[in-house]
């Protein structure tokens, strides 16, 4: 049975609005609806000041959706008029150069290694590159699999640890599953597909054992997984972090000397706000930005070409100019990049002559060249001794 968007609309008629003021179509808060493979794409408007008292809304909506004969699932959004957030007021760094398309393959140049004073490295990582988010359901994981495919299609020796503790989801994205081994009874040997080392709390316990653990645990943990795996010679060690600003995350900043931050969200403005909580904290430990990627961006119909911007677009393109931090790029709304993650089979490694292969790997080429200008502008900042 075929889905329409009057079916949709009908049930989302019985969904009261805000205050109990009519319901959410006659009130105009629901965006544009599209509709693919049985499955339902939707935003609602709300004021930004009462996004999480509207929670309840968002998950009443979403359930009579579901609850519509051929609906295999829905995705519900909230969005708002920006109405300002944690770093409006704060002073913006020095907009970086605009990033240019994907280099070409390195010649075996030396990966920026981090400058934070007083944070102990890990042997044979050049670079650690942070992927995080201010929330969860943005694609964070995602996008960290496929950068650093794309950051291994350019030359370069990548691992890949998931950080994520509570969910992690790496080895369902790279389609690795069983225990790793020992290399002396004690240092992890990374699992590998793709060409990536990868380690993820994931291999270690059963994909749906619950982890129950509380803040010192999670960062024994990180620092084991870190610390106590034999990574070997690698140029870039991508982190997939947790979504938040919390104890792994706060761990993985002051702990470690990350060489750099990528922010991943959404474009709708509720988004950003717990975005820019993220860049926030980052700043206050001086791990630098290395930009700022936009998920979800827009939606492409397969049959008809048109366009889509479900979850708005833009935004997070005018958040990272208005704070002087690269915009990496957009990524759309691709069924196909979620369906082929979820098998395993990430796009930049499945379907690398693909649009959205592409897509990645310009993202991943801007993120080395930003990584350039850092250790640049580290090198340059040292003081200079001179002897007459």
């Amino acid at each position: 049975m075929s889905v329409t968007k009057e079916a949709v609309i009908d049930r989302l008629r019985t969904v009261t609005g805000p205050d109990f003021s009519g319901n959410i179509v006659d009130l105009g808060l629901v965006s544009d609806i599209f509709i693919a493979d049985s499955k339902v794409f939707f935003s609602i408007t709300v004021p930004a000041a009462r996004a999480k008292e509207m929670e309840p809304l968002r998950a009443a909506a979403e359930r009579v959706v579901k609850a519509i004969p051929g609906v295999a699932s829905a995705m519900v959004a909230l969005t708002a008029e920006k109405k300002g957030g944690g770093m409006e007021n704060a002073p913006p760094r020095p907009a970086p150069r605009p990033a240019t398309s994907a280099p070409a393959a390195p010649a075996r140049q030396q990966a920026p290694a981090g400058q934070q004073p007083g944070k102990r490295g890990v042997p044979g990582i050049e670079a650690i590159v942070a992927v995080a988010s201010g929330k969860g359901g943005v694609g964070k994981s995602t996008t960290a699999v496929n950068i650093a495919l794309g950051l291994a299609a350019i030359g370069l020796k990548v691992g890949l640890l998931d950080a994520d503790i509570y969910g992690p989801s790496v080895p369902r994205l790279l389609g690795i599953r069983g225990r790793p081994q020992t290399a002396d009874g004690r240092i992890l040997k990374p699992m590998e597909n793709y060409g990536l080392k990868v380690m993820s709390m994931g291999f270690l316990v059963d994909e749906e054992t619950p982890m129950i653990w509380r803040g010192p645990m999670v960062v024994s943990a990180l620092t084991q997984m870190l610390r106590e795996v034999e990574w070997g010679p690698l140029d870039v060690l991508v982190v997939d972090m947790p979504p938040g600003t919390g104890d792994a995350q706060l761990t993985m900043a002051q702990q470690v000397p990350l060489a750099g931050a990528i922010i991943v969200s959404t474009p709708q403005d509720l988004a950003l706000i717990d975005a820019r909580k993220g860049l926030n904290m980052f700043r206050k430990v001086d791990v630098p930005l290395l930009g700022i990627v936009e998920n979800m961006s827009y939606f492409i119909a397969p049959d008809t070409g048109k366009r889509y911007d479900i979850f708005g677009h833009g935004g997070a393109k005018k958040e990272a100019e208005r704070l002087g931090v690269a915009f990496l790029g957009e990524v759309p709304l691709e069924m196909g990049i979620r369906e082929s993650s979820d098998g395993g089979h990430p796009v930049v490694a499945a379907k690398p002559d693909g649009v959205e292969a592409k897509i990645y790997r310009d993202i991943a080429g801007r993120v080395w060249q930003r990584l350039q200008e850092e250790k640049a502008g580290a090198e340059g900042s040292a003081p200079t001794i001179v002897f007459e």
